[in-house]
């Protein structure tokens, strides 16, 4: 198995996996009618869809392998997936052998990786989703005019250490409304906060409203940090745990987007909810006597991996399926430069990300 580090946390990567048995679960008597809500927008976000094909377009114009520096997205069917094709990912810059194509994933690098590349000469290809490269270009500028930068987010994340290298000595990681308390500031007139792109909006606003509190003169960013696509995935489950018996996120460990959705469902009405990766890790008892089933997925997980979830309720006698729509969603970002191209020169048809999210 693979062995890829995200921060502080580690993740082994599975072996390829063969489909899982149909007919798995068992369709069992409720008081009532069983349905299912399925929530939209789910899934692949533009950031993400531009960074998959970032590393699949990577091996057509160059072959394999090519190297990844962490995950690409964190999504361990994505990345299994890729690997199979010819990617090889690493922790680190330095495990590339001298002159090979790197690809720095979704959630961004910091300067200091981006230096260590060119150190080895490596082909460098930047995937960092847009929004991400935003939040860097905050912290840059803000370092520059002397403010001193609060960043919200989770220690050892990528994105984080990747924004937090960008304004190294002028930043301080806050992780929950809670350390707010425990600040000390030099200079509490001079103060910005930040965010992580991928952070629960409403965890977010009440760590921000502690801010305020003990720091009224705080400035806010020039607009949210928080990605369009994590506030759209958190309100449309809001509206579906509040008639749900039971939430399945489709989603890995290390999705921080896609464990808030586990967190949201909870908060908002879902009497109980849980993070799958597969849909063959569906357990027969969590649908004992449940009636609605709420169905999303965290922003890096590829639709098939939800279908193969809502085929498997439909053997439970989940088959009545509503789509609960909160936002529609038609942004596409395009692939960094050097992939706009095909190999033989022309414009690809997928320059601006080209894949559908279903």
């Amino acid at each position: 198995m693979a062995h890829i580090t995200n921060g502080a946390i580690a993740v082994d990567l599975p072996t390829p996996r063969v489909p899982a048995l149909r007919n798995r679960l068992r369709d069992t008597p409720v008081n009532g009618t069983k349905r299912v809500l399925l929530a939209a927008p789910r899934g692949y976000c533009a950031g993400v869809d531009r960074a998959v094909i970032a590393v699949e377009k990577a091996l057509e114009h160059y072959g394999s392998p090519v190297y990844v520096r962490k995950q690409i997205v964190h999504n361990v069917h994505v990345v299994s997936t890729l690997e199979r094709q010819g990617a090889i990912f690493v922790d680190e810059v330095e495990e590339v052998p001298e002159g090979s194509h790197v690809v720095f994933s979704a959630h961004g690098v910091s300067p200091a990786v981006v230096q260590g590349a060119a150190d080895r000469g490596l082909q460098a290809i930047d995937a960092t989703c847009p929004l991400v490269t935003k939040v860097h270009r905050e912290a840059v500028r803000f370092g520059s005019q002397g403010r001193h930068i609060i960043l919200i987010g989770h220690a050892g994340h990528e994105e984080v250490e990747g924004t937090m290298g960008h304004a190294a000595d002028r930043t301080t990681l806050v992780q929950n409304p809670a350390e707010v308390d425990d600040l000390v500031i030099d200079d509490p007139d001079n103060l910005v906060w930040l965010s992580q792109t991928t952070l629960s909006v409403d965890e977010t606003m009440e760590t921000v409203r502690r801010l305020r509190e003990r720091f009224p003169s705080i400035q806010n960013p020039p607009s949210d940090d928080i990605c369009y696509a994590t506030q759209n995935r958190q309100v449309a489950i809001k509206k579906v745990a509040v008639d749900s018996d039971l939430v399945i996120v489709v989603g890995s460990a290390n999705s921080s987007n896609s464990v808030r959705l586990v967190e949201v469902a909870l908060e908002h009405g879902a009497k109980a909810a849980y993070r799958v990766d597969y849909s063959s890790e569906i357990k027969q008892e969590w649908l004992d006597g449940v009636e609605t089933v709420g169905v999303t997925s965290g922003a890096s997980v590829p639709e098939v991996l939800v279908k193969e979830v809502l085929d498997d309720l439909a053997d439970a006698g989940y088959g009545d399926v509503s789509e609960v729509v909160t936002a529609e969603e038609d942004l596409m970002f395009s692939l960094p430069k050097e992939l706009r191209k095909d190999p033989q020169g022309q414009t690809d048809t997928r320059a601006l990300g080209g894949r559908t999210a279903r």
